[in-house]
């Protein structure tokens, strides 16, 4: 097998048991320490240069993805729960209605001070600490 055969082949590895490609991690649902479900990831966005996983953008609301609202979660406050086939997270729908959002197709400012203001809600110290 020649570099680039290998090159191409790691390109389609989709899950491990401890690793998941970005593609297939969203659009995977969210569901709460009672086990309902109350999202589903639309993006993770990642730190430029230490490449962690600083959050998960969980999208909910609207009808059939119009006037969904986006919400930015810590992504440590998530973690895989193979009995869902999904992420569970400690906190409640409501509380996540309440959190720091931006609307549909708008551009959220990923500044420090928005992003201390949603690392303040969930409790949890900022990734960047």
């Amino acid at each position: 097998m020649t570099y680039q055969d290998s090159t191409i082949q790691d390109a389609n590895i989709k899950e491990t048991h401890d690793l998941i490609a970005s593609d297939k991690v969203e659009g995977t649902r969210v569901y709460g320490q009672d086990g309902k479900h109350i999202g589903s990831i639309e993006r993770v966005i990642l730190e430029k240069r230490s490449g962690r996983v600083s959050y998960a953008v969980l999208g909910f609301g609207g009808f059939l993805g119009i006037g969904e609202d986006h919400y930015p979660l810590p992504w440590q406050k998530l973690s895989y729960d193979e009995s869902l086939g999904g992420y569970r997270t400690d906190i409640t729908r409501e509380q996540v209605e309440s959190a720091p959002k931006y609307h549909g197709d708008d551009e959220y400012d990923w500044n420090k001070e928005n992003g201390r203001r949603v690392y303040d809600y969930y409790g949890v110290p900022p990734y960047w600490m």
